[in-house]
């Protein structure tokens, strides 16, 4: 299991915590970085430009001169793209470039990544980043001795308020949460500082399921499982088909000797 030391804001070396194997101990996978990395800066594309075709373009829509006899090239409108101020033929126009990737795959690329920056020896642990109050001064001065300098990426839970305040005129460092943890900061920032706490809460995001979370995830699955057979149940029922009923016996009719008797009396 990978091991990093832990130090506090005066950059005294306080002890040593384990990482979890599964996630800060994963192999390189190039590939999948690069797919969640296209995949993030394509999320982040605003997919607002456009141009002018020949139907949006200001102009008339007569025809300027005949067909024919006049020398001149034929022409249908002055809006067409072969004039000066005409539209636009295969311009970009908005779009939404955004798409969906897989839970595990942008999982396994931040494990991936995690875990290079540990062995390349990049990812310090702090005790506890607390400031009494918000000061760019005095953000800026621990860095300075903690010896970190150029792009920093500080994970931290999501209460520590004073840090992010301290942290926004910073132009190279980044104060984010374990749960808004991105590839591309990941691999933008040099170094990579994280807290206790934030490191328990990546173990249990990106680490493997529990015994209790793969029982709570479970739970519902069973519920739908039972409503189904239910379903099912209910649906046999109505499918049966009713009892047939017998047959009545039919009524015999009378001669018509005898109706004729019966009418004459």
């Amino acid at each position: 299991m990978p091991t990093v030391k832990v130090r506090n804001l005066k950059n005294e070396e306080i002890g040593e915590v384990e990482l979890s194997d599964a996630v800060f101990g994963a192999p390189l996978n190039e590939a999948l970085i690069h797919a969640a990395v296209r995949n993030f800066m394509a999320n982040g594309r605003q997919g607002t430009s456009a141009t002018k075709t020949r139907g949006d373009v200001s102009g008339s829509g007569r025809k300027l001169w005949k067909q024919k006899g006049t020398g001149r090239a034929r022409i249908a409108s002055l809006r067409s793209p072969l004039w000066k101020g005409g539209g636009n033929v295969h311009g970009p126009q908005p779009r939404d470039w955004s798409y969906n990737m897989p839970q595990k795959m942008r999982q396994g690329a931040l494990r991936s990544a995690l875990s290079e920056r540990v062995r390349e020896g990049k990812v310090l642990l702090v005790n506890g980043w607390t400031l009494d109050k918000p000061k760019t001064k005095e953000f800026v001065a621990t860095l300075k001795q903690l010896g970190l300098e150029g792009k920093t990426l500080i994970v931290d839970s999501l209460d520590n308020e004073n840090l992010k305040l301290s942290t926004r005129n910073v132009q190279s460092a980044k104060v984010v949460n374990s749960f808004g943890l991105n590839i591309y900061d990941l691999l933008y920032h040099e170094k990579l500082i994280i807290s206790e706490a934030a490191v328990k809460e990546l173990e249990q995001l990106l680490g493997p399921k529990t015994e209790s979370r793969a029982r709570d995830e479970s739970t519902p699955a069973v519920k739908v499982e039972a409503a189904g057979a239910a379903e099912a149940g209910a649906k046999a029922k109505r499918a049966r088909k009713p009892a047939e009923k017998t047959a009545k016996p039919a009524a015999r009719k009378k001669p018509a000797a005898r109706k004729k008797k019966e009418a004459a009396e």
